[in-house]
């Protein structure tokens, strides 16, 4: 009996993609070792220019989970990733959230004889996504305002993935139940279990997406009062630091990675390795030893200053990184870009309640400093712009400080503070 390997499924690919994929991967490579970034994305987009429809050759004959909501994806994506390892299987990932079409591509190329593939998407992309690659599972995590000027409106996201969900009837879907939006969207899907992960943020989730009406809240639980539109039964629950499985076992959530927002996320990852016939005592193992992720909650000494970075692109980002700063007196660095991946419009400022930062120093930098100094002035908070972390790690002189940034921002201080993992 032969025990040779079986071929790569790269041969198995057309000629003009396995060409596509060659060439993608030296200029991912290039583009690493000239430090212009991790090359997840100039590999996908060379590649796709030669095969426009290299993505959808790469996922054939895969194992597909796509991760999206509006925040969460990049924290989730890692987390189902490391609760699917104990299949012992090589798994693809765009682990640094590089979510649209080229990034997946990039993803997929890495990782050729990977069966299974777990890829975070934006938005925006999922109903093309889901039908190119013929996802298996697709995870719900939430939805809320966010790059308007770029994604659309929340309620037209919605109305596209319940479209495409239904559309898809081979699709598992993993939902959020306390997200009404997300409910919504995967109402039509055949194949949904739901989750009680949590929804901290409410104001874009005031209206019925179903009829338009007010939606009554109870604690998690919501109702429309007007149409039969309500909060899905779970089987999935967070509760407090325990996760509650569908057989009512209860299980502490003890994760390295801080907040309530990460148990939320571990528990999607958990219903997700579920559907794999994961375990949770097998999948629990591997999650609670994440301990950053694409530079999240990563701790950087810099002069003598112990800086935790932390991202934020929204509001509702914004109150989730606010809940895990170290209490005053501890500083903390505020920055903000207005770039293509930020989104151009920084009125979203305005949505943050910044009073939780009065009562210790609070530095401003980025490129939209002074639009964020405006914000933090009216909401009566005390800060100091500084041109770079260098600045106001000097002036703060204290053994610890909290960076809160968003998207562009956070990867400009990352590169200065000479991580790029």
């Amino acid at each position: 009996m032969s025990t040779s390997s079986p071929p790569s499924r790269r041969f198995s690919l057309p000629l003009r993609a396995r060409l596509a994929t060659t060439v993608g991967g030296a200029a991912g490579r290039a583009s690493r070792l000239a430090g212009r970034g991790d090359g997840s994305v100039i590999g996908g987009v060379i590649g796709l220019r030669l095969k426009p429809d290299l993505l959808a050759l790469l996922a054939r004959g895969r194992q597909v989970i796509l991760v999206t909501g509006t925040n969460g994806k990049t924290t989730t994506t890692r987390l189902i990733t490391a609760a699917l390892g104990a299949l012992g299987q090589q798994i693809a990932s765009n682990a640094f959230g590089a979510n649209m079409e080229a990034g997946l591509v990039a993803a997929l190329a890495k990782a050729p004889d990977a069966t299974l593939a777990v890829l975070e998407v934006d938005e925006k992309y999922v109903p093309a996504m889901l039908e190119t690659t013929g996802a298996r599972v697709v995870v719900l995590l939430n939805l809320s305002r966010d790059q308007m000027d770029r994604a659309a409106e929340i309620w037209m996201l919605a109305r596209r993935w319940r479209a495409a969900l239904a559309a898809a009837p081979q699709c598992r879907v993993i939902a959020n139940a306390d997200d009404p939006l997300v409910a919504w969207a995967a109402g039509q899907a055949r194949q949904v279990t739901w989750v009680a992960a949590g929804q901290r943020w409410h104001d874009d989730s005031w209206c019925c997406p179903q009829c338009g009406s007010h939606l009554q809240r109870d604690g998690e639980d919501w109702n429309c009062g007007e149409c039969p539109n309500r909060r899905p039964p779970v089987s999935w629950v967070l509760a407090d630091d325990e996760v509650i499985d569908p057989t009512g076992k209860s299980w502490p959530l003890d994760l390295i990675l801080p907040g309530r927002a990460n148990r939320s996320n571990a528990v999607v990852a958990l219903a997700v390795a579920d559907v794999f016939g994961v375990g949770v005592s097998q999948a629990m193992g591997a999650v609670k030893q994440v301990r950053s992720v694409a530079g999240r909650y990563t701790q950087i000494e810099r002069r003598g200053c112990a800086l935790r970075l932390l991202l934020a692109k929204n509001p509702a980002g914004w109150l989730e990184a606010l809940d895990i700063l170290a209490p005053p007196p501890a500083p903390v660095l505020l920055a903000v870009n207005a770039q293509v991946p930020d989104g151009r419009d920084t009125s979203w400022l305005w949505d943050v309640d910044y009073r939780r930062l009065r009562g210790r120093p609070v530095f401003v930098t980025g490129e939209r400093k002074v639009d964020l100094a405006v914000r933090l002035e009216a909401d009566e908070v005390a800060f100091r712009i500084v041109a770079t972390v260098d600045e106001a790690v000097d002036a703060a002189r204290s053994p610890t400080m909290e960076v809160i940034a968003n998207y562009t921002a956070f990867q400009y201080i990352r590169a200065v503070l000479g991580r790029t993992d």
